[in-house]
Formats: C-alpha cells, sequence, structure tokens
C-alpha cells in the first residue's frame, strides 16, 4: 500500500455565510488538476447550511450521488415525487441516471446541517434514476466500522426504496463510518470485487465534528487523532485530514486507531482500481 496524506486547511472550499464548505475534488470555483477524482469517486463536499437555507431545485445526470448527516437535518424533494427529512443516521442515494432534479434545505429554524455529499461516476450511463434510503443508528457505529453503501450486485443488496441492510449504488463503491473512542481501534479487510479486481484504492477522512476550522486540528491534543496503519505505511488524521492509499491488494488489512482525546467520525471509502 501506498499513503499520501492531506491536510485539512489544503481542501478547497468557501464560506458563503449560509453556507461553509470543504471540497476534497475540485468543485464549483475551486480547481485543482491533482484533485480532480479518486476512482469512481467525483465530489466529497463537508457541508454546513444554515438554517432556512439550502441549495434550491437543480438537475443531475449520471452520477450516483448521496449524503451522509453528521448533525441537523436536510429535508430532500426530488422529480421522482421523493420527499424525506433526513437526520444523523439517515442516508439518502440518488441515481441521477438519465436525468433528476432535486432540492436540498435545511428547515430547522435554530440548528445549522452539517453533512456530507458525495458524487460517484457509475458503472453505466443511460441508467433509470432511483432513489434509495436507510438509517443507521449510532450505537452500530461506536467502536465498529459500519458498512453503509455497497454496489448493487453485492451480496445483501436490495434494491428497494427504504429497508435494512446496506445502501445499493451503480458503483464499484463501498461505504463505512465509525463513531471511534479514544484508545479504540478497529481493523477494515480489503473486500473482494463484484468485478474480479485485485488493488483497491482507498480514502479515509475524519470528520470535523467539533466545528468549521480552515486550519489543521492535527496536533493540539484536544480532539481525536486517528492513527491509520497498513503494510509499511502509517498517518495520523485530526479533523478534516484525510489520506489515500493506493495500491492495496484484496485481503489486506487496515487499523484504524484512536490515539487521541475524543470520539472521531471516521469515514472511509474502498473502490475498485482503474
Amino acid at each position: 500500500m501506498q499513503f499520501k496524506f492531506r491536510a485539512n486547511e489544503d481542501r478547497g472550499g468557501a464560506d458563503h455565510g449560509w453556507l461553509k464548505t470543504f471540497h476534497t475534488f475540485s468543485f464549483a470555483n475551486y480547481y485543482d488538476p491533482f484533485y480532480e477524482k479518486f476512482g469512481c469517486l467525483r465530489v466529497i463536499n463537508e457541508d454546513r447550511v444554515l438554517p432556512l437555507n439550502g441549495f434550491p431545485k437543480h438537475s443531475h445526470k449520471e452520477f450516483e450521488i448521496f449524503s451522509y448527516i453528521i448533525s441537523g437535518e436536510l429535508t430532500h424533494k426530488d422529480s421522482l415525487g421523493n420527499i424525506e427529512k433526513l437526520k444523523k443516521g439517515n442516508i439518502q442515494m440518488t441515481s441521477g441516471g438519465t436525468g433528476i432534479s432535486h432540492s436540498e434545505f435545511n428547515e430547522n429554524l435554530k440548528e445549522q446541517v452539517h453533512f456530507l455529499q458525495i458524487w460517484s461516476l457509475p458503472f453505466k450511463n443511460e441508467l433509470k434514476p432511483k432513489y434509495f434510503t436507510r438509517n443507521f443508528e449510532n450505537f452500530e457505529k461506536e467502536n465498529k466500522l459500519l458498512h453503509i453503501v455497497a454496489p448493487i450486485g453485492y451480496e445483501g443488496v436490495e434494491e428497494i426504496r427504504e429497508c435494512k441492510g446496506l445502501t445499493p449504488i451503480h458503483s464499484p463503491l463501498h461505504f463505512f463510518a465509525s463513531l471511534l473512542s479514544p484508545n479504540k481501534s478497529v481493523i477494515h479487510k480489503l473486500l473482494s470485487s463484484i468485478n474480479g479486481k485485485l488493488t483497491k484504492k482507498i480514502y479515509i477522512h475524519l470528520v470535523q465534528t467539533s466545528g468549521y476550522n480552515t486550519k489543521s486540528a492535527s496536533k493540539d491534543g484536544k480532539g481525536p487523532l486517528i492513527q491509520i496503519s497498513g503494510g509499511s505505511e502509517l498517518t495520523k488524521l485530526g479533523e478534516g485530514d484525510g489520506v489515500f492509499i493506493t495500491s492495496g491488494k484484496v485481503g489486506e488489512e487496515i487499523k484504524i486507531e484512536n490515539i487521541g482525546n475524543g470520539v472521531g467520525e471516521v469515514v472511509l471509502f474502498e473502490m475498485d482500481d482503474e
């Protein structure tokens, strides 16, 4: 495996007043030729939206788009007639396919909503637009690495709008999350691929749960500090930091350990190598 650390302050993003956002990849007015995508991942935005604000109705095509709620409430409405008020633990998956319009709005009068918006490139184009929703409780993530999203065709994935279990995605992408306490660790074993790929890409990110901060919080000793190790590689993540991992092989293991103070919300993306 090979690790590439990226500090929080090196992400793109902006403070628009009603929206405070970080961009892992080139997006809107932020462009970095070295961070346009990673595997099938095209967008990871860490967004905070003030009360009674949001993204008005807009259209998407040929992307798999899902929102992972960290705190607050987010109301989703789309052209398929779906209306959903999402809270922490909820995840919604919009399969854009040939075209879908949706809006995302914080209808809460007092609290901001903090969420990750993730876009992934699909297996193939011209798919029929679809919408899925799932719920995962906090206790399921406490000191465990919970499997939340998996490709259609993977064992246990059902193409049903709402049910228990994994969230379907039309991409070679798996998404995991953990609420990791100090001095606790989890192990991630790289999964077999439904497409027979033997090498994987992984991205691991520590969410900024303590609040919006454009500087690094990696070494201040006040919050979680996540140590990532795999093969001969090792790095440490403070809030907002991430690590890109390449040349991972099916069956290899990555250890994720909280050596800091306070609970860390860790998300992990695993995808087939291109």
